[in-house]
């Protein structure tokens, strides 16, 4: 999401993140995005569940797998880690098309905060060279 200084109700954009979100331990899928993975990498279903899922927990029993990344530990298996971009944006499951789903976003808060404090409106907390 990109936002306008005339535009209130965004507060953040996403172009300016690291992927935070994407760093999540626990990123659901559902069979439909499953599908949609499938068909994005020409891979049949089961294939496609092998390959980009793994067990949760009770609350999200399908999450995508992670990947090493040098910011935050862990990332999605999907996320371009040159770039902090989505790899598979067009096909990327139904809750990273939803989130966030408030007009508000944690990493956002803080890196506003930081910046005031910091008195550097270009700084970016993250752990390596990013």
């Amino acid at each position: 999401m990109t936002t306008t200084d005339d535009d209130p109700a965004a507060r953040y954009d996403c172009l300016k993140c690291p992927a935070y979100c994407c760093s999540y331990q626990h990123i659901p899928v559902t069979e439909e995005d499953i599908h949609r993975l499938a068909a994005h990498f020409g891979l049949d279903f089961a294939g496609a569940r092998r390959r980009f899922v793994r067990k949760g927990d009770a609350e999200s029993p399908l999450v995508l797998r992670h990947k090493p990344d040098e910011h935050f530990g862990t990332i999605c298996r999907m996320l371009d880690t040159e770039t902090r971009g989505c790899s598979i944006y067009e096909a990327r499951p139904a809750i990273c098309r939803d989130f966030p789903a408030q007009n508000r976003c944690g990493y956002y808060d803080f890196l506003t905060f930081e910046r005031e404090v910091q008195d550097d409106p270009d700084w970016v907390a993250t752990t390596g060279n990013w």
